[in-house]
């Protein structure tokens, strides 16, 4: 919904306090009601409002905001006197509290539907914002037909003023819409010129100061443009409501925020057609080019790559560059395309503000819960993966520069670097979002970027039960080696999920343990106080300074660590991995690739050989069997989702083969076609595993029964959780 066409809404608002906002508010519906013989509400939406507007009207308001705004009922004619208060000047009044003691309160999305349903029932709406823009106010700034901002003809009310308009206009507010009006106006202060000039604003309106006037006004509870109506106070009000309705300049205004043209002046068009990366044109809409104009004009503005610099990750920092650019940004809009839309002016607003300070187009997709990759094919196609299914997305970017600066924007605060001798790199971003990028030339078709998002929401035990990843047993088993401290690798493909899990798992390490992380790009969120976190670096300009994983799994070895938690083992490192397990570290956790228990053992073979210790075949398999306990396959199916496929115990060596037996497995059963999923069901391997005597002799009792039930478990119901006792319960 929205205003009624024949209604208008005028906002009153202030930089400051004390300019006289209130009373004007209240004459001027009086005024509208005695000039145009008009239908007027008056709603007090000030966050900071005490009752003023009630005394000054003397009323004592039946309803408030809140109510209304939660009022059931229909909103019609015959209940409009019981949810408002109507003025003996005709106006009709909705206060924001009946008592100082309240507060005002209440959704903003339900309160603007219903002064939408009010709105036929009215001419003109009055709402006294105050000069705090919270949800509530900015709902109606976004409705408004003008806003009436009031100053005074002073330089520090002027100055609050400037920025204050500044603030509107940052929130993608159409300039014009921005009407100044100055009031308690005398010869000693500044002219009206003046202030306009100041804030390259139209002053529609000044009131006199005449506080004789204002004050008995004020006493009788009475609006002094119905109880002194020939004062020159009185007919500024008149004046001002002819300047408004005369000329229809309401009526332009409103059609200025409610137009869905979308026009740029033919003599500023640009070109309607970029080259791709194989030189083909490509055409370009006008919103595309709208933000090209906007953001070629404000990298002429403002000097952006020092204004990040300078920031330099402060938070303050930060926000003050993106409020102070998305000034500047508005202002250009307003100066390049005067007739959109705001709605359109406040997508091109933030469309160049994040290709300016953030990343573009793929803010949206970053920003979107469902989507779990981000996978950027150039410029003009990018991929996004949604429930374990891969779509194309309708979002591009404008050219392969602008992908390109989007990489350069994630690799710079982390001291990394991507050019023609190092074209490819390992970045994560603010919220631990894993990226990879790879630019020309080895990327043929522009720039690639891949993105696996970090989850917003840690992944829960509970949510792998509902997802159906695993089942409680196997979950209640898992918890209970990783508090006992037995070494686990977590195996799987790519995307299958082995660092989610591997973050998951860690919260059960017991909160006294003092835990070092590796990895390359630091995405592990342990929720432990005693959590040492490193991460690798690359090499520098001249190629040398960089640390690998290896590197830091031999210092963490230094730093005394009850457990060692690898992202992922992918060389030499392994050796190094499995040491630390085998010399007092147990408990220490890692994933890799491969897609099944035995093809790790395997894969562990091969990364141990590439740590060009010249050891034995032999040698490493019996390292093997000493320091991993257990191993946890983790797989994407084809219909997207993710299941533990097995959960396997290594038992130990057999001459020259490592020895493995499957505690839990996923059995695959089926393909059901109207839903597109695939069946199967959780079964058990109807072995003990040997650290069960183990955890016996430490005086923790699990009920066996779990190892020795055959009858397999569907994915929603699941055999009976184990039963953990300690000695002598």
């Amino acid at each position: 919904m929205a205003i009624h066409p024949n209604c208008h809404l005028i906002a009153v608002t202030s930089g400051k306090g004390g300019v006289g906002k209130s009373v004007f508010a209240v004459n001027l519906a009086a005024a509208l009601v005695l000039e145009m013989k008009a239908r007027v509400l008056l709603v007090d939406l000030d966050q900071q409002s005490s009752g003023d507007l009630n005394i000054i009207t003397g009323l004592r308001p039946s309803k408030t905001v809140p109510e209304f705004t939660i009022f059931p009922g229909q909103i019609n004619e015959q209940t409009l006197p019981a949810l408002l208060t109507k003025h003996s000047s005709g106006f009709f009044f909705l206060a924001a509290v009946k008592n100082p003691t309240e507060s005002l309160s209440g959704d903003a999305a339900m309160f603007s539907q219903q002064l939408d349903k009010t709105s036929p029932y009215f001419n003109y709406i009055i709402v006294d914002m105050g000069s705090q823009m919270n949800d509530l106010q900015m709902s109606m700034i976004e409705k408004c037909s003008v806003v009436l901002t009031l100053t005074t003809a002073e330089v520090l009310a002027v100055n609050q003023t400037n920025k204050f308009i500044n603030e509107l206009m940052a929130s993608a507010l159409p300039g014009d819409l921005i009407q100044v009006v100055i009031n308690k106006s005398s010869p000693s202060g500044l002219s009206a010129q003046g202030v306009g000039q100041t804030l390259r604003k139209n002053v529609v309106g000044v009131i006199p100061q005449d506080d004789v006037t204002a004050l008995s006004s004020l006493q009788n509870s009475s609006p002094f443009v119905v109880s002194q109506p020939r004062t020159p106070l009185a007919q500024s009000y008149h004046e001002l409501v002819r300047r408004l309705t005369s000329g229809g300049i309401l009526q332009k205004l409103k059609a200025l925020s409610a137009t869905s043209a979308f026009k740029i002046p033919t003599k500023t068009v640009p070109t309607t057609s970029a080259p791709t990366p194989h030189g083909v044109d490509r055409k370009l809409d006008a919103h595309t080019l709208m933000k090209m104009r906007v953001h070629t004009a404000l990298i002429s503005a403002m000097d952006l790559k020092k204004g990040v610099t300078d920031t330099g990750g402060d938070l303050v920092k930060e926000k003050a560059l993106q409020d102070k650019t998305r000034q500047v940004i508005s202002q250009i809009v307003d100066r390049e395309a005067a007739s959109m839309s705001r709605q359109e002016r406040s997508q091109v607003i933030k469309e160049v503000l994040d290709e300016a300070l953030a990343l573009g187009p793929l803010e949206d997709l970053l920003n979107e819960e469902s989507v779990t990759e981000i996978m950027v094919n150039g410029p003009y196609k990018i991929f996004v993966e949604r429930a374990g299914r891969i779509q194309l997305s309708p979002i591009t970017f404008t050219s392969n520069q602008q992908l390109r600066n989007v990489i350069e924007r994630i690799v710079t605060p982390l001291g990394r670097r991507i050019d023609e001798k190092t074209p490819y790199v390992d970045a994560r971003l603010k919220d631990g979002s894993r990226v990879n990028a790879v630019i020309e030339p080895i990327a043929l078709d522009g720039a690639a970027v891949t993105i696996r998002k970090f989850a917003k929401k840690p992944v829960t035990p509970e949510n792998y039960i509902s997802w159906g990843t695993l089942t409680q047993p196997m979950l209640d088993l898992l918890k209970i080696c990783v508090e006992n401290g037995l070494n686990i690798v977590i195996s799987g493909g790519t995307g299958s999920g082995k660092t989610t899990l591997l973050n998951m798992l860690s919260g059960f390490i017991p909160s006294a343990d003092r835990i070092i992380t590796v990895e390359d790009a630091a995405e592990l969120q342990l929720k432990q106080d005693h959590v040492v976190r490193m991460e690798t670096r690359p090499p520098n300009m001249e190629g040398t300074g960089a640390i690998s994983i290896r590197d830091l799994v031999r210092n963490a070895l230094r730093m005394r660590p009850d457990r060692i938690v690898v992202g992922e083992c992918r060389g030499g490192e392994a050796l190094d991995m499995l040491q630390a397990m085998n010399t007092g570290h147990d408990g220490s956790m890692t994933t890799l690739h491969a897609n099944t228990p035995r093809e790790a053992i395997a894969r562990l073979e091969t990364l141990c050989l590439m740590a060009g210790m010249d050891l034995p075949l032999k040698s490493i398999r019996e390292q093997i069997s000493q320091a991993v306990h257990l191993i946890i396959q983790i797989s994407r199916l084809p219909d997207g989702t993710r299941r533990v496929m097995a959960i396997t115990e290594v038992q130990g060596i057999q001459g020259d083969v490592v020895t493995l037996q499957e505690i839990f497995k996923f059995k695959e059963t089926g393909f059901d076609r109207k839903t597109g999923k695939i069946l199967g069901s959780f079964q058990v391997g109807g072995i003990i595993p040997k650290f069960i005597e183990t955890f016996e002799k430490k005086g923790i009792k699990i009920s066996r029964s779990i190892f020795m039930n055959t009858n397999p478990s569907t994915d929603s119901a699941a055999a009976t959780a184990p039963t953990v006792k300690k000695a002598g319960s």
